[in-house]
């Protein structure tokens, strides 16, 4: 199991078999997180249990936006993972984890938004938008 948890230590989790971990360069992950991208964990619904504090998680929903979402701790302001119920997933801001959760990024994905003043350096794929499916 991996755990997380917020700034103020008010929410915590832990989830198993991730599935993969992604760094999104969209303008609304860079947005939500402050930061040049989003690097984001995915794991199954089933695989995700809060431990504490669900009930300070709040959820924010982009009005008109299909896709995007932000959850975070209503004390302390970080991220916190969010439901994708039509994918049966959850999806994880990697910066919450408190544990090393044994895999690591897969792809760089909306790289056709990312900021102009970051440059991505490494060798893993890049993606214009989402990857295609599996």
């Amino acid at each position: 199991m991996t755990r997380g948890s917020c700034l103020c230590g008010g929410v915590a989790f832990e989830a198993g078999d991730q599935i993969e971990l992604r760094n999104c360069h969209c303008s609304r992950c860079r947005k939500a997180r402050g930061a040049a991208f989003a690097a984001n964990l995915f794991v199954p619904a089933r695989a995700f249990k809060w431990l504490r504090g669900e009930e300070l998680v709040i959820a924010y929903r982009l009005p008109n936006a299909q896709r995007f979402g932000n959850s975070f701790c209503r004390i302390c302001g970080s991220p916190m993972p969010r439901a994708v119920p039509t994918r049966d997933v959850v999806l994880i801001p990697a910066g919450a984890l408190d544990d090393d959760p044994k895999i690591r990024t897969s792809s760089h994905i909306y790289v056709g938004s990312k900021a102009p003043w970051h440059e991505i350096t490494d060798t893993l794929p890049q993606f214009p938008e989402s990857p295609p499916p599996a």
